[in-house]
């Protein structure tokens, strides 16, 4: 087995890989972040091959390498996520924030939700789980669950909605693992009823955004900004405003906000949650 070389990023290797990661995704890496990119690109090295992060700067510096590229900024960004995470939004969107857009729709019968850097798929899922089981009335609606994320790689796992036990454990109760999953052999799989209502893409935040994510009802967006400058915060909140619909709601996560970003969000808080709603 390669044994990777200790302590083998050189402070011009980070400076590369930094504004590499910076130039594709819009992440920040400080230098006090090296640490970071050490352990989350040694299996990346190892994997294809190389000896150090050293050499594995050296490969991404020659042309046609777009394969290391894309494996690198996917090891890159943060894939932590969990069932009813943060369980509030949830709980607001299913007792208040719901209900009214369905109100709202009901002419037309369609509903939006976007769950945006969706990870490995808990968040939208929960969502889908939500729908299912407490609204019964949308069985005939036009429901539209998207989900995006920059990585492939977790986009294709987040798909096959397969999950571990210990993601199992963190935060989806037992009744609704007996209702909606099944289990294969040591993992356990989402039914297919419930995947078939989730469309998965891949997007890149500060790329050019998909026609089709059009008249979104609901964007969570939650956990995302904090890893971006305060030039690319605005730059993502003015496209979700052409996004979202006059009357829907935007979550962000708990240490965001839209103050001195945007004033075309204004924020609302209900008991302990917070949403942002179109100006």
């Amino acid at each position: 087995m390669t044994t990777l070389t200790a302590n083998a990023l050189s402070p011009a290797d980070f400076d590369y890989l930094a504004k590499l990661v910076l130039d594709r995704s819009a992440i920040v890496l400080e230098p006090s972040k090296s640490y970071l990119l050490e352990s989350r690109l040694n299996p990346v090295a190892r994997e294809n091959g190389f000896d150090s992060i050293g050499e594995l700067a050296d490969a991404l510096r020659k042309p046609n390498c777009r394969k290391l590229v894309d494996e690198v900024v996917d090891a890159m960004t943060t894939n932590e996520t969990s069932f009813y995470r943060d369980i509030h939004p949830f709980e607001l969107l299913k007792k208040t924030l719901l209900p009214e857009l369905i109100e709202k729709r009901s002419k037309e019968k369609r509903l939006t939700i976007w769950s945006n850097a969706c990870s490995s798929g808990q968040e939208v899922y929960s969502v889908a789980m939500m729908i299912r089981e407490h609204f019964p009335q949308l069985s005939d609606w036009d429901v539209r669950l998207r989900a995006t994320d920059l990585s492939s790689d977790i986009l294709e796992r987040a798909e096959k909605g397969i999950f571990n036990q210990t993601e199992i454990n963190r935060g989806l109760p037992m009744q609704l693992l007996m209702k909606y999953f099944h289990r294969e052999g040591v993992h356990w799989r989402i039914n297919d009823d419930i995947r078939a209502m989730v469309r998965f893409d891949s997007v890149n935040l500060i790329e050019n955004w998909p026609a089709t994510l059009t008249g979104v009802d609901v964007v969570f967006l939650r956990n995302v900004l904090i890893y971006f400058t305060p030039d690319t915060k605005r730059e993502i909140l003015a496209k979700v405003r052409r996004r979202i619909r006059d009357d829907g709601c935007l979550f962000l996560g708990g240490s965001e906000n839209t103050m001195n970003l945007t004033n075309e969000f204004e924020r609302v808080q209900v008991d302990r949650t917070v949403y942002y709603r179109p100006i």
